[in-house]
């Protein structure tokens, strides 16, 4: 089963920015990554100009996934799978699953994204945070600045695809 790592913030504090950017430069890396995305709002249309489905789409996402509370809108591209393949649910065959929101989800890898100052800590009211992007210090979390998306999907990449950080002659893999 492919890991599943969620993009966590308040309103407005980057989420959707950061985390399509992360998505580009996971594919850029040649993963399979499937985005889905949380939402409250009721009666959206799905894969809209300017919309945030679209926007992960335009990204190269190779399949979307939008939860409403009137709606669940799964959308992937279509590829050479054999018929046992497309009768999966969802994203099997994904490398890695990327989620934007689900704050309250058991067992999944948070990364807290925050902008504003002022707004409390979403680590210190759920379970699961494993690192924050933000300009603002926390202690006791790994750290990212909002615009250190490649280095966001380095660690992704170390942490969860099981890719080591260092090439085997010691250099380090990637830039920012």
């Amino acid at each position: 089963m492919p890991p599943v790592i969620s993009f966590v913030g308040w309103h407005n504090s980057g989420k959707t920015t950061l985390t399509r950017q992360v998505v580009g430069h996971l594919k850029a890396k040649g993963y399979m990554v499937a985005v889905i995305k949380s939402t409250k709002e009721l009666g959206i249309a799905f894969d809209q100009p300017g919309t945030d489905t679209a926007l992960y789409k335009q990204s190269g996402a190779d399949a979307i996934a939008l939860l409403a509370p009137d709606q669940l809108i799964i959308q992937r591209k279509p590829s050479r799978m054999e018929l046992f393949e497309l009768s999966q649910l969802l994203f099997p065959d994904a490398d890695i699953i990327i989620a934007e929101g689900f704050k309250r989800a058991a067992q999944v890898p948070k990364i807290e994204v925050r902008r504003d100052p002022d707004a409390p800590w979403i680590h210190q009211q759920v379970s699961g945070v494993i690192a924050v992007a933000s300009d603002f210090p926390v202690i006791g979390l790994k750290q990212f600045a909002l615009d250190q998306p490649f280095a966001i999907a380095t660690f992704i990449e170390t942490e969860y695809l099981g890719i080591p950080a260092h090439s085997p002659d010691g250099r380090q893999s990637g830039n920012d």
